[in-house]
């Protein structure tokens, strides 16, 4: 029940994150500020993305003529989409060039390294070092020279033991800290696990404070457990770092529908930057392409990820950013991503309509979707089937869109999901006390409604106040969505002025003839509400088409509700 000629059936695939890397670098690049952090992370990931596809025997040099979008959860125009970020970024296609980022980043850090062999966020006069600031760029440089850059030993190495005089300390406040009191340092906390993570890859044990922390590991925010699993798996404690493993685990959220997993962060507790949502996915993600890289965990986590990029190129700052191309570097390794050799048969019920070899010589210029559109799209059900041949992971998307003729039009939706509820507002009795002008206590009406619900095909009279209550369902975070619903012909809006109207999510709302439009800036993930008034007017029966739901500037992104019908009599 449609118009066949509207109808589109668009299938992406590709077997790499090497895209979604590749689409972050220019953020990280192109950021105009330069403290520590953003120094490191200016030119690590650019390092550690081509030290990648080096692996595979592609060049950046290579890239720059020719490339398919490798991100099947999106969709758009590739050829324009690559010549506008060819035109912006053609730095990160340059191996040179990227040298020179790679050595005058280092170069950077080594002036701002302070007197004491530590650094602190910016340099200079006045700077201090600073525990988490020194074991983010130790940690920064040794993966810098893993990947081929000259970092200057020494200064490494002055880095590594000012970060052993800071966790030597701690030790000393560990063991002096009496049982079952309250004084400043009573467990292992956050920054010893990143300190003792540091210092584990640099090759400095510390039994003590490795004890400490598996003591005290319920006690650490997830990210620092997850950097505490990573050290425990250098030293070869296998069995403690397992019952890290168990212990995140008790975190993990996973949906069968959406097929990603992804650690509900505990809400309580003190907040650190350093440990952001994304960041403790990261690494979480970095030790389980340790324990079990090719498992449904890792896989699952890996799409979360990406479907919460900002923009579809990066995540919330410099820093998770960062972290998170990391944890993909680790993750392409472990799960052989980075060698793809296969041959792939795309099959619409049975029938193979395209066949697509894939493998590292054409990386980057194989035909990476398949489109049928108009009498191509036949009606009745249908099976999209992926053969693979070869070696190689393989991510997919599919996208169905069609001009219905149902009646009544159904919900549909995936990554969003919007539904209606209309109530009727019944007005009751309700009173509060108040103090009058003389001191005495007042009685006074107050304007009070019960909602009763209204289903579909139900009655309502004119003059009635009708709630319209649009419940939101997002499965990851998203922002600037679009929410449009149409108002049955009979109904008139009770508020006469578009703009911020105090709503339960802060958006814009604007009025229009035939429906009510909500931009919202930011919808994180979860369930959400808002609603609105209306007023029944004119008596006759009438059909409400169903809400929608999109991304502003990535309309493929929607769901919409059940239509809703509903009648007025006079």
């Amino acid at each position: 029940e449609r118009l066949p000629e509207q109808s589109r059936l668009e299938i992406r695939y590709s077997p790499t994150l090497a895209g979604a890397m590749l689409d972050a670098l220019p953020y990280l690049v192109d950021y105009p500020y330069g403290c520590t952090e953003q120094t490191l992370d200016s030119f690590l990931p650019v390092v550690i993305t081509q030290d990648i596809l080096k692996k595979t025997g592609v060049k950046l040099a290579d890239i720059r003529q020719q490339r398919s979008n490798l991100n099947p959860q999106e969709i758009g125009d590739d050829k324009a989409r690559m010549a506008q970020w060819h035109k912006a970024h053609e730095a990160v296609y340059d191996e040179g060039e990227v040298a020179s980022m790679a050595q005058y980043g280092v170069n950077r850090l080594a002036s701002m390294q302070c007197a004491d062999g530590g650094w602190g966020w910016f340099s200079g006069a006045g700077e201090c070092s600073y525990p988490h600031t020194t074991a983010l760029v130790v940690h920064g440089l040794q993966l810098a020279k893993a990947n081929g850059v000259a970092v200057d030993d020494g200064m490494l190495q002055r880095g590594v033991q000012w970060l052993q005089n800071y966790q030597q300390e701690s030790v000393t406040e560990l063991h002096n800290a009496p049982e079952k009191t309250d004084p400043y340092k009573t467990s292992a906390d956050a920054l010893d696990a990143f300190v003792f993570m540091a210092l584990t890859d640099s090759g400095v044990k510390n039994n003590a404070m490795r004890d400490f922390l598996y003591r005290d590991r319920l006690n650490l925010p997830v990210y620092a457990m997850s950097m505490y699993g990573l050290s425990l798996n250098t030293l070869g404690e296998t069995a403690k770092r397992d019952m890290i493993v168990r212990n995140l685990d008790q975190y993990l959220q996973q949906d069968e529908e959406n097929q990603t997993a992804w650690l509900r962060l505990p809400e309580d507790g003190w907040w650190y930057w350093y440990g952001s949502e994304y960041e403790a996915q990261a690494y979480y993600l970095k030790l389980l392409t340790i324990v079990d890289p090719k498992g449904e965990k890792a896989s699952r986590l890996v799409k979360y990820l990406l479907n919460n990029r900002k923009h579809a190129t990066y995540w919330d700052s410099t820093r998770d950013t960062a972290i998170v191309l990391e944890s993909f570097a680790d993750y392409l390794k472990a799960s052989d991503e980075n060698v793809p050799d296969m041959t792939l048969d795309v099959q619409l019920d049975g029938k193979t309509l395209k066949t697509v070899a894939i493998n590292k010589d054409n990386l980057f210029s194989f035909d990476n979707n398949l489109l049928l559109t108009g009498a191509a799209v036949t009606a009745g059900p249908h099976t999209v089937t992926l053969v693979r041949h070869g070696d190689g992971p393989l991510y997919f998307n599919a996208y169905l869109s069609n001009f219905t003729l149902e009646d009544p039009i159904t919900k549909a939706g995936l990554e969003v999901k919007v539904k209606r509820k209309y109530y009727k507002l019944v007005k009751a009795d309700a009173t509060v006390t108040a103090p009058g002008t003389l001191g005495q206590v007042l009685t006074q009406q107050v304007e009070k409604y019960t909602r009763v619900p209204l289903n579909n095909l139900a009655q309502v009279k004119s003059g009635d106040l009708v709630e319209v209550e649009l419940q939101i369902d997002s499965k990851n975070d998203y922002e600037y969505i679009l929410l449009e619903d149409p108002k049955a012909a009979g109904f008139e809006p009770v508020e006469v002025q578009s703009g911020y109207n105090g709503n339960e999510m802060g958006a814009y709302l604007e009025l229009r003839d035939d429906h009510v439009s909500f931009f919202i800036r930011a919808l994180a993930r979860g369930t959400h509400s808002i609603s609105y008034r209306l007023r029944a007017e004119t008596p006759g029966a009438f059909s409400a088409l169903p809400t929608t739901i999109q991304a502003l500037y990535a309309p493929e992104l929607r769901g919409n509700a059940d239509e809703m019908k509903v009648g007025i009599t006079d």
